[in-house]
């Protein structure tokens, strides 16, 4: 294991996410094609589902640009904290395939295995999605769509462009005013961090 290639890894890291904090969709861009190819496989490994490793690697993501505060050098790198997300988020989905499951078998073979989210946590986790999806409901539909396009399919910009015949820089302008906006929703609505000051775009 290279640990002075991983130190360097994790200081790119940790340097974009406070580059996210001040409002950067530059470094949220470099962030991601880090982080992406890197969550993708671990997702797809846990869940067995394509669909759904894009879902959570989705949610991950738009954990780092609503809360990039959240990681805190002292408890690991970036990376480590990327990686606790995603397998928690995937042991989330995983718990409740369980409980379905167990709802559909007979009685006696119900067991009550799985840890249930306590209500403010299945309470917070809702409101939390309702704010992002009003977000992106006040979004232009083509910023809307190529931040969509950019979460979901994991493909780059270049790509994107290739496959829609746009000019690379319409994409990348598409989504850096797409994420501008988005978080100035987020921010009005109380679910981003106002630190560094707006974003401007």
């Amino acid at each position: 294991m290279d640990r002075t290639g991983g130190a360097k890894r994790n200081s790119e890291m940790a340097e974009w996410l406070q580059q996210i904090r001040e409002g950067s969709v530059s470094a949220f861009d470099r962030f991601y094609e880090r982080a992406a190819p890197m969550l993708m496989p671990i997702a797809c490994q846990m869940l067995g589902d394509r669909m759904e490793a894009e879902d959570v690697c989705h949610d991950v993501m738009m954990q780092v640009i609503t809360h990039p505060e959240r990681y805190d050098p002292a408890r690991g790198s970036v990376e480590a904290w990327l990686l606790v997300a995603t397998k928690s988020r995937c042991l989330d989905r995983l718990r409740r395939r369980k409980r379905m499951v167990l709802q559909d078998a007979p009685d006696a073979e119900r067991t009550p295995a799985v840890r249930v989210p306590l209500p403010e946590e299945t309470v917070l986790a809702k409101m939390e999605g309702e704010a992002v999806r009003l977000a992106l409901r006040q979004l232009p539909a083509s910023q809307r769509k190529a931040l969509a396009a950019a979460f979901y399919s994991l493909r780059s910009q270049r790509e994107l462009a290739e496959a829609w015949q746009v000019p690379l820089g319409t994409v990348k302008s598409r989504v850096r005013y797409g994420l501008n906006h988005m978080r100035r929703a987020l921010l009005r609505l109380g679910w981003a961090e106002a630190e560094g000051g707006e974003p401007h775009g």
